[in-house]
């Protein structure tokens, strides 16, 4: 079956030795996705979830029990008082912009603590300028960065004495960045320093690609709200578009009058047939988040052994389901990328090329041969044509559907060396 998928001999006996030395991780793998499956099983039972909750509404989207429910579901399986769960938001950065704006007022300070956040936000932030942005209303930003991929605890504590400060964003994810992405453990220490200087400072996650990557919500460790995609871990490859808001009552509350409009708020809003589609792919998203993990790590341990740079590597702690690898130069970015094309089951005959995407700085090239448009929970690629030229992949539906592109795209940086 390799070869009918163009996959050589010796690169199947490297996966041999890969997949038998992985045994134990992917063991552990499966045990968190136990117990993330046993959380959404017991939110759906406890909701009382029926078909009746699979229905539709058109217009105004008044008195949808479906979307009532799905979003005490969310809450439940999240940690949060409440959740706002919309076919309404188009991205995760949409639903963070919705969030920043619903709690920022003029001269309020956004403080991040994670360096500069995702390309996406820059322009919502006025780091780029636009007549649009967050810095057009009169609010300020200012950045701490990381150090040695860990919070500076001493720098973030001596500003909050010095400022008051309404809000502080953490990206977990790394971004198009080199940097290790954010566990619970240093998000708990962080919050517990942040709240003990000034407990009404609002702490907002973004949780973009870390939800059931371990079996803890930011939210169970004090944070306040936390933002989400619906085509990224929550979604399970199934919902079509969407996103999530979660945390305390009135901040949800803040975020969904600005989302739709004052007075209205989360009362309106049509599901428009999405309700099924997006039960149905969060019960599968334990399953499908495991299959995203256990396809980053196969990618980490074969790319680290033919001598790239890889972050995380193999064996070390997840904290969501992005693989860098730094290839080192332009060529092998692009035949990886393009491999992974050709490893998908959509366009599986396209060859994708770089070009400037809109949000971005850089030319980006970008492997999505997905059901869903720009779905990263579905096995992806992308990378900025820049130094030092890193592909960040992401996701595999199935364990055996992930393994087939990362092998398609490794076999295509080999048949590209030897032309």
């Amino acid at each position: 079956m390799y070869e009918t998928l163009g996959i050589n001999k010796e690169l199947v006996d490297k996966l041999d030795i890969a997949e038998t030395e992985l045994t134990n991780i992917f063991k552990k793998i499966d045990n968190d996705c136990f117990i993330n499956s046993s959380k959404v099983m017991k939110a759906f039972q406890e909701n009382r979830v029926s078909e009746i909750h699979f229905g539709s509404t058109t217009g105004y989207g008044y008195n949808d029990i479906g979307r009532d429910t799905i979003e005490k579901v969310f809450a439940n399986i999240l940690g949060a008082d409440d959740a706002l769960v919309r076919s309404q938001f188009i991205s995760g950065s949409h639903a963070l912009t919705v969030a920043l704006f619903a709690y920022l007022r003029p001269n309020d300070i956004m403080l991040s603590i994670t360096g500069t956040p995702y390309d996406t936000l820059h322009e919502v932030i006025g780091i780029k300028e636009n007549k649009s942005s967050l810095k057009s209303f009169g609010i300020k930003y200012e950045q701490i960065d990381l150090v040695n991929d860990d919070f500076d605890y001493k720098k973030i504590e001596e500003y909050l004495k010095q400022n008051k400060v309404k809000l502080i964003e953490i990206q977990r994810s790394k971004g198009y960045s080199t940097r290790k992405s954010l566990s619970i453990k240093k998000l708990e220490k962080v919050i517990h320093l942040i709240k003990s200087i000034d407990s009404n400072i609002i702490i907002m996650i973004d949780n973009c690609y870390c939800e059931f990557v371990g079996t803890k919500s930011p939210l169970e460790v004090g944070a306040d709200i936390i933002v989400g995609s619906l085509i990224k871990n929550l979604g399970g490859g199934i919902a079509p578009n969407g996103a999530y808001i979660a945390g305390k009552k009135e901040l949800v509350d803040l975020a969904s009058e600005r989302l739709t409009l004052p007075g209205e708020g989360r009362e309106v809003g049509p599901t428009l047939g999405i309700n099924k589609s997006i039960l149905q792919g969060l019960f599968m998203a334990p399953s499908v988040v495991a299959s995203s993990l256990k396809t980053a790590i196969l990618a980490s341990y074969l790319l680290e052994k033919l001598g790239y740079k890889v972050e995380p590597k193999y064996n070390e702690e997840r904290v969501d389901i992005v693989q860098n690898i730094e290839f080192g130069n332009k060529e092998d970015l692009i035949s990886y990328v393009k491999g992974i094309q050709k490893g998908s089951p959509i366009d599986s005959y396209v060859v994708p090329e770089p070009w400037d995407m809109p949000g971005y700085d850089d030319e980006v090239i970008m492997a999505a041969g997905t059901f869903t448009q720009g779905s990263s929970i579905e096995l992806s690629c992308d990378g900025p044509i820049r130094e030092p030229y890193i592909a960040y992949m992401q996701g595999g539906l199935t364990y055996e559907y992930g393994k087939i592109g990362v092998l398609k795209a490794i076999q295509t940086i080999i048949d590209n060396k030897k032309q």
